[in-house]
Order: C-alpha cells, then structure tokens, then sequence
C-alpha cells in the first residue's frame, strides 16, 4: 500500500546515509516511492525484475530463498534503518532473494538509476555500501563452511553463538536472547529442523549452558559455547 502522506517520515535513522547531509537525505527522500506493508506480506519476490534500492524506515524483514523442495532458509532478519537490494541495483540483474515483512513496514524505494548516481557523487556513501558488501560475502563464506563442515547439533549451537554475540555479554558472562528464538526460525537459518533445534536446546539446558525464562533464553556461559563452536570449526 502506498503511503499518502510522508510528512513524518525521514531517512535520517537509514545507517549507511548518515554520512550525508540532512539535506542530502531529504532531497534523497522526496526521490523515494514509499509503501506500507503489513506483516508476513511479500516485498521483494526472487526473480523479479525490481532494480530499485529500499530503505527500511520502519519494521523488520526477512531474506530468505527457497530451495526447489519449497524449503525456507533465511539468509538474515533486518531492522529498521537498514538498506537491501543493492546488488540487483548495482548489477542489473535479477533479485538473488526473496524479502518478507516480519511487522508493519514502511520501506523507501529509490530508483537504480539515482541510486548509482549517488554512489558517483558521494565517496563516503559509496565506502558504506562496499562495506556492506564486503560483510556479506564474510558472512556467506562463514555460511558456507559451517553448512558443508559441521553437523546439524553444531550448527545449532553456532547460531546460538551468533545470537548470543549480537546480544552482547554480560558481566557475569551470560547473554539474554529475548524474545526467546523461534524453533522453526533458528531451523531455517541452519537448514536443519525444528525438532533437532529442540532437541539440541534441551540438552544444552540439561547440562547447564542455557536456561529458559518467561520470554528470555539465557544463554548462561557464553565462553563454554564459544569453546564448543570453536572445539568443531577447528579454530
């Protein structure tokens, strides 16, 4: 659904803009179309012949691609003030993933065209954007190898790592994943299935390393996870 009056709306809290001028921003903002999307409604379809850059002003989102079974994996969970789309904005070929609203959403979209003209004439954002980049191909390689080395139990307990990092530790050591991770989430993230997400959740809380509260996970010993992820990757 488009939104009829934007007046209330900026892309001031857009990361990779906040190199630019207020001025800049707004003058990128008035060359954005801008949608409303409610929860679990199609953004982006995989394959499609979209080119447009699209901020997320507001709400969450899912990438995820679908293997030829129709099975889910999700490629990242993103927040408001992030961007995506770039690399069919930037190559011109078809989307490399399928994008879900996890919440209301609002999302700006600018054109190919303006986005790469921007890119031309502000080095600074052009240097967030080869960041982002650069971060996505660690991230898929690390992805890479914990798919074609570590068994389902591991991987399970990699994503936990991950999770925890992004929490941050504690001072006791601990992290707090809240709300608690969905089964069926964590199981697409690391192509398993709920039940071995589960069943690997429980015997974790068997041996102490997590604990599960009203609307928390704890992950207890954030150092024993860590040695348990590295123990298998070899590190």
């Amino acid at each position: 659904m488009t939104v009829d009056d934007t007046s209330s709306l900026s892309l001031d809290r857009i990361e990779p803009l906040a190199v630019l001028s207020p001025e800049v921003r707004a003058d990128i903002a008035r060359l954005c179309s801008w949608k409303r999307f409610g929860p679990h409604e199609q953004i982006i379809d995989r394959q499609s012949d979209t080119r447009d850059l699209l901020f997320l002003v507001r709400g969450s989102v899912r990438v995820v691609i679908y293997s030829v079974s129709g099975r889910e994996l999700t490629l990242d969970d993103l927040k408001e003030g992030a961007f995506l789309g770039e690399l069919s904005a930037i190559d011109g070929h078809p989307r490399s993933a399928s994008v879900m609203s996890l919440t209301e959403t609002v999302i700006a979209s600018l054109s190919a065209e303006h986005f790469r003209r921007l890119l031309a004439q502000h080095s600074d954002f052009a240097m967030m954007v080869m960041k982002r980049l650069a971060s996505m191909v660690r991230a898929s390689t690390d992805r890479i190898i914990d798919l074609s080395t570590l068994g389902a139990n591991n991987r399970v307990h990699a994503e936990l790592l991950r999770q925890a990092r992004l929490a941050g530790e504690r001072d006791d050591g601990s992290a707090i994943l809240k709300p608690i991770p969905v089964h069926g989430d964590m199981a697409s993230r690391v192509s398993t299935t709920r039940e071995t997400v589960a069943r690997v959740l429980n015997d974790l809380a068997r041996q102490g390393l997590v604990r599960r509260e009203r609307d928390a996970l704890v992950i207890v010993d954030l150092a024993r996870l860590e040695e348990m992820v590295e123990e298998v990757r070899g590190e």
